[in-house]
């Protein structure tokens, strides 16, 4: 595993050991970061089911602003933490240790607001329900974008008040591309 592109282009990844995390494929990652294109640059970003840390040191090699990891796994946490070290990213990218909700709440009371919020739950896990977290809490910019990661045979349910905008199918995995439907959700912040 390695960043693809940007600033750190070919810096090598760690990932953590077992079965618990499974890091999203290097095409699969090509793909995404292509169809975003130059959203990447100056986003705030969130991976709230972080793994290594992936997809926000991606984006941080692309010209993110800063990034914020989130997951609940104590071996995932030390891997993303290493990662970060590694590429000498801490001044840019955050790592929270806690559950999604937690993280949730945690980021509202801070008034933080993102531009991208990449979400790679366990596939078979319902994403309505932080989705809508997401949005009740203001998390998401009205003009933001989540990316949801799921298997090829258990897309996202409709995700109201996000409308998805586009989807890929990579092998087993997929993309979901979801914003807020015109005049719903979010904060202006």
């Amino acid at each position: 595993m390695r960043i693809i592109a940007g600033e750190m282009r070919s810096r090598k990844l760690k990932a953590p050991e077992g079965m618990d995390t499974r890091p999203t494929a290097d095409r699969v990652k090509e793909a995404l970061f292509s169809i975003l294109g130059s959203r990447v640059y100056g986003a705030r970003v969130l991976d709230l089911y972080g793994g290594s840390g992936a997809l926000a040191l991606e984006a941080i090699s692309r010209g993110a602003e800063s990034a914020v990891v989130c997951d609940l796994s104590a071996k995932a946490c030390a891997v993303i933490q290493e990662n970060i070290d590694t590429l000498n990213c801490g001044e840019s990218v955050k790592l929270l240790r806690m559950k999604d909700t937690a993280a949730i709440s945690a980021l509202q009371k801070k008034r933080d607001a993102f531009d991208l919020i990449f979400l790679d739950p366990p596939y078979r896990m319902s994403t309505v329900p932080i989705c809508q977290a997401l949005v009740d809490n203001g998390l998401l910019k009205p003009d933001g974008m989540i990316i949801i990661e799921h298997g090829r045979e258990t897309p996202p349910d409709i995700l109201p008040p996000l409308t998805r905008t586009d989807h890929r199918e990579y092998g087993a995995a997929g993309l979901g591309f979801y914003q807020l439907t015109h005049g719903e959700g979010g904060d202006e912040r």
